[in-house]
C-alpha cells in the first residue's frame, strides 16, 4: 500500500516547519490534504497503519489526493518554540503560512485541512483566520466542545509548564487507544513510531481550549466542517449531546458533519475502524471540492 514518501522543509518567520509528502504518480487535480497532527506524535501519525487498508496517508493518495502532513513547532524536524511563546495561535499563524508555501510549491488549486486533536484545534484557528490559501474544508477530530473534569487531559494539563516530557508508551497508549477489542497489537506498536516528547505548554493550553477559544473561533468558520470523536475517547466528551453542541458553534459554516467514530479511542486513525474515518474524510473533501466549484460557478454568473 505504501507510496513514496518525500520530506519537506518550509521557512516561517525565521522558523523551521518540516512536513512529510506523498502523492499519486499522476496529478488528478484533486484537493492537497494538509494535515496537522496532535499532541505527543509528529508528521508519521497520518502515515500509522491501524489496519490491513493503509495509513491515512496510503488512503488519501490512493483516492488521488495529494498529501503534506506538516510537523508542529518543536516536533519532527521544526523549530521548538520557547514556552512562553508556544500558544496555539502562534502554531496556527506559522503553520497557515507553511500550508501556503506548500500550497504554491505543489500547485495546488485547493486545500482540505486535516487536523488531529490538537492539530485539529490549531485546523480550526487558521481556517476562521481568513488564511492564505484556497481553504474549501477543514476536519477535525479527536477533538470536540467538552473535556470531562478531572480526566486524562487535565491530569496530563498539571505537569510542569516550561518542561517538555516523554511520555512512557504505556500511559499514553492507555489514554490514546480504546478497549483490546479495538485495535491489534501490532497497530499499538506502529504507532510508538510516530511518538514524540511532547511541550508541556500544549498539555497545559488544551483543556482550557473549548472554552478560552472556541466560542470565538466557531463563528468565524465559513467553510464546510467535518468533526468526529471517538466513542471510547479518554480525553473528551463524545456524548451526542457534546457532539451536537460542537456543531452548533459554527454558524456560518455551510455545512457541518459531526459524528462518533464507533470501535475506536482517541489516536482514532490507528484503530481497526479508523480506515473507516479515513474513507468519511475523503468524501467529505469531495463534497467541499463540490460545494467550491459550485460557489465559483455562481461567482462567475
Amino acid at each position: 500500500m505504501a507510496q513514496q514518501r518525500d520530506l519537506l522543509t518550509f521557512e516561517v518567520d525565521g522558523q523551521r516547519i518540516t512536513a512529510l509528502t506523498a502523492g499519486p504518480a499522476v496529478p488528478t487535480g484533486k484537493p492537497l490534504i494538509a494535515a496537522l497532527h496532535g499532541g505527543t506524535y509528529t508528521a508519521h501519525y497520518f502515515d500509522v497503519r491501524g489496519g490491513p487498508e493503509g495509513s491515512f496517508l496510503d488512503t488519501a493518495v490512493a483516492h488521488g489526493h495529494p498529501v503534506v502532513a506538516f510537523d508542529r513547532p518543536g516536533y519532527g524536524g521544526s523549530t521548538p518554540l520557547p514556552p512562553d511563546a508556544n500558544t496555539f495561535a502562534r502554531h496556527a499563524e506559522l503553520l497557515g503560512d507553511a500550508v501556503a508555501q506548500a500550497t504554491a510549491r505543489l500547485s495546488a488549486d485547493a486545500v482540505f485541512l486535516v487536523g488531529h486533536s490538537i492539530g485539529g484545534m490549531i485546523a480550526l484557528m487558521i481556517a476562521a483566520d481568513d488564511p492564505g490559501f484556497p481553504l474549501i474544508g477543514v476536519s477535525a477530530t479527536g477533538m470536540g466542545a467538552v473535556i470531562p473534569p478531572g480526566g486524562a487531559a487535565e491530569a496530563l494539563g498539571s505537569l510542569p509548564p516550561d518542561e517538555t516530557v516523554d511520555l512512557p508508551y504505556a500511559e499514553r497508549d492507555s489514554v490514546m487507544f480504546g478497549p483490546a477489542h479495538t485495535h491489534t497489537p501490532e497497530a499499538v506498536e506502529r504507532a510508538h513510531t510516530s511518538y514524540a516528547p511532547v511541550p508541556v505548554a500544549e498539555l497545559v493550553q488544551a483543556p482550557a481550549w473549548p472554552r478560552e477559544h472556541l466560542p470565538a473561533v466557531a463563528p468565524n468558520v465559513r467553510v464546510p466542517v467535518h468533526n468526529t470523536l471517538a466513542e471510547f475517547d479518554a480525553l473528551w466528551s463524545s456524548g451526542p449531546e457534546n457532539v451536537a453542541r460542537f456543531a452548533g458553534l459554527f454558524t456560518k459554516a455551510p455545512f457541518i458533519d459531526a459524528s462518533v467514530a464507533r470501535g475506536t479511542g482517541h489516536c482514532i486513525d490507528h484503530h481497526t475502524l479508523g480506515h473507516a474515518l479515513h474513507l468519511r474524510q475523503l468524501a467529505f473533501a469531495e463534497e467541499c471540492a463540490q460545494w467550491a466549484a459550485t460557489r465559483r460557478t455562481g461567482a462567475d454568473h
